[in-house]
């Protein structure tokens, strides 16, 4: 895959992490993408074919964003969507198969193959690293095409439909690459770095920011079921992350928890906290700088442009409250 820097100087270092779950190493990474682009061609499935993921947050979301999306035209869609709008996503996709974990999905993937479209479980066993998966029943193959044809789109992500209806965008691995790489100069990631991404992974802001910057600079992502959530802190002190991304809500639910985890903070390896997809108050940035006792990073981003836009500066840099920040 274009983007994954499997050629890290420690192949065993782990990439993707999970609450109560072994690590994923890169090399494990690296040949669950390659064992699934090939079940994926056994399947029949080409470059150029659609492939809409429905799981919930957590490790396998990501690894199966990565690994579809290294085989063809990924779409991960929010678990959690109504029947009626999983009807008109797949209206406009018109994939060639959905991808799904967890019996509450049953019955909304039911519907979609009464209309031809085929779908496959993904499967977790027990014990598995965090992100190992299987699609053990895969349709069988109906001939495979454009197998050779040069990676082209990668993800297809819909917009967060603020002003309007969401749209679909597609973007190339060259598009998610050049974001990946602005987030990490912008964050001046390390192999040292690790992302508590608590974003969903259906939309550009957690794939792109949490995720592909994680891996684009050799570094681990940890991988939690989300927000809203209590464990935030219990996961801080386990992981021990140095860094983590969210939408101002989040911060502001963070901060009503903090005063009843003074411990946490103080054992805190946080150096920097970002902020994205909504504008961020001078107030909510002053209160979190105030508590976490790290500088927190604003910046820009549209799915349309893969994400982060612009960006304020790390220290020593200038940052100045209500901007986003320098283009990035």
């Amino acid at each position: 895959m274009p983007l994954l820097p499997l050629s890290v100087a420690r192949p065993e270092s782990p990439a993707i992490l999970a609450p109560g779950r072994k690590p994923l190493s890169y090399i494990e990474l690296s040949r669950q993408i390659e064992s699934t682009v090939a079940q994926l061609r056994a399947a029949g499935i080409g470059r150029e074919d659609r492939v809409a993921l429905l799981v919930p947050n957590g490790p396998e979301a990501a690894t199966a964003v990565l690994a579809i999306a290294a085989a063809c035209q990924c779409a991960p869609l929010d678990p959690n969507c109504r029947e009626a709008e999983l009807e008109r996503y797949l209206d406009d996709l018109r994939p060639g198969l959905i991808v799904y974990a967890g019996d509450s999905l049953e019955s909304k993937v039911r519907g979609a193959r009464t209309q031809g479209i085929a779908t496959a479980r993904l499967r977790v066993d027990e014990g598995e690293p965090a992100g190992v998966f299987s699609l053990p029943d895969l349709p069988a193959a109906k001939g495979i095409r454009d197998e050779t044809a040069p990676a082209g789109r990668a993800l297809l992500l819909y917009t967060s439909g603020t002003t309007a209806r969401s749209k679909l965008v597609p973007l190339t691995w060259d598009n998610l690459n050049a974001s990946a790489r602005n987030v990490v100069a912008a964050l001046q990631l390390t192999a040292a770095d690790r992302c508590l991404n608590v974003m969903p992974l259906f939309h550009v802001h957690g794939v792109v920011a949490g995720v592909l910057a994680s891996l684009r600079a050799g570094a681990s992502v940890v991988c939690t079921p989300g927000f809203p959530s209590p464990l935030f802190f219990e996961w801080m002190d386990e992981f021990g992350p140095t860094w983590y991304t969210a939408v101002p809500g989040i911060h502001e639910s963070i901060l009503a928890q903090a005063p009843l985890h003074g411990e946490s903070l103080k054992r805190s390896r946080l150096r920097m906290v970002r902020s994205s997809s909504a504008p961020l108050s001078a107030a909510l940035l002053h209160d979190l700088e105030a508590t976490l006792q790290v500088p927190v990073v604003v910046s820009y981003g549209m799915t349309e442009a893969a994400h982060q836009m612009t960006a304020n500066p790390l220290p020593p840099g200038m940052r100045k409250a209500g901007s986003v920040g320098c283009a990035a």
